[in-house]
């Protein structure tokens, strides 16, 4: 439903407009809000801060209808204004265009014509308000979508490669906040949200910073993925910086927080992973390479970075790495050969 507002200080036009519009009235198409002049019309507004439009006579005691139009742009800047008076000469429209109306519809007036104007006023404000509602879910998305996948949307036809992949390098870094649990058990569910989110922020910020982005977040733990050139040292640069970062942390409560992380490198699978036709998807990363480094992450003690005796072979160079040792990991039949990052 449609709420109007009319400002004019004629006292037949509500009865006039009740008659011509009650079909619509009925059917709860209209709604019809009536002011007796401006400083009434803004008293209106304050109340119904829905009205979508607002028809307005020019010639108005106390506040004039040109007046009113001027103070409508900030009050309710979704709204639609359109002048109805019997002043309708040049100067008076050319005003009331340059100070935002909508439209403008003489007296006496014209029903038919007034109805059009309306439907196509609705028109323009149902528009205008669906634009500012794309734009602001676009930015609540953004705080959930990486921005590797809305680069993905964008540079694609999205719809028709929903299931698409391609075979990328990249290194895969998962992150976990040993045992963060312990807090889950003894503090609130706020205070945990709360110091999960500050941890994750601070860790994210390192990520962001060597241009990785983040794939998911699971539980208390981080999946991040790095791609183009020299990916494997940037994964390994900010993981040094996360740890640092997290070992420079006071207390809390008695709890001392440390991370346990896994990196690995290789070849991997890159697209949308889910249901295309339940219309839910995972923009992600997949392989064995992937889940090597998960296995890597577990296999990792408190402030430990662990990588592959591959990934050991691509950085000795640029990072002082600790021989570790042979570990059996998951569904891994042979023992691997493990290396710690120390910096």
């Amino acid at each position: 439903m449609t709420k109007i507002l009319v400002a004019d200080d004629e006292p037949d036009l509500e009865t006039l407009i009740r008659q011509k519009f009650r079909q619509k009235i009925r059917d709860r198409k209209y709604e019809f809000v009536f002011a007796a002049n401006g400083h009434d019309a803004i008293r209106k507004m304050e109340e119904h801060p829905d009205v979508s439009i607002v028809l307005s006579d020019i010639n108005m005691p106390e506040m004039d209808g040109l007046t009113l139009l001027s103070k409508l742009n900030e009050l309710s800047p979704l709204s639609k204004t359109v002048m109805v008076s019997a002043y309708g000469d040049m100067d008076n429209i050319r005003t009331a265009m340059n100070r935002g109306a909508f439209d403008f519809v003489t007296k006496p007036v014209n029903f038919e014509d007034l109805e059009v104007t309306i439907e196509k006023t609705i028109r323009q404000v149902t528009q205008m308000r669906e634009t500012v509602m794309a734009i602001k879910e676009n930015n609540i998305l953004k705080m959930y979508v990486d921005q590797a996948v809305l680069n993905f949307m964008n540079s694609r036809e999205f719809e028709s490669s929903l299931t698409a992949n391609e075979t990328v390098d990249a290194s895969i870094a998962f992150i976990d906040i040993c045992s963060f649990t312990t807090i889950s058990e003894k503090e609130s569910p706020d205070t945990v949200v709360r110091l999960l989110n500050d941890y994750f922020d601070l860790m994210v910020k390192e990520i962001i910073e060597q241009k990785g982005y983040i794939d998911k977040f699971i539980g208390d733990a981080i999946m991040a993925v790095f791609r183009g050139e020299y990916h494997l040292d940037r994964a390994v640069d900010a993981c040094l910086a996360v740890r640092k970062k997290i070992n420079g942390l006071k207390d809390f409560h008695g709890y001392a927080p440390a991370v346990s992380i896994g990196i690995n490198s290789g070849e991997m699978i890159s697209g949308n992973i889910g249901s295309a036709a339940l219309r839910r998807l995972d923009y992600t990363v997949i392989g064995d390479v992937v889940n090597t480094a998960q296995r890597l992450q577990s296999a990792a003690q408190p402030s430990q970075i662990i990588i592959s005796e591959g990934a050991f072979e691509k950085i000795k160079e640029s990072f002082k790495c600790v021989r570790v040792g042979e570990v059996k990991l998951k569904n891994k039949e042979r023992p691997v050969v493990i290396f710690d990052v120390v910096e």
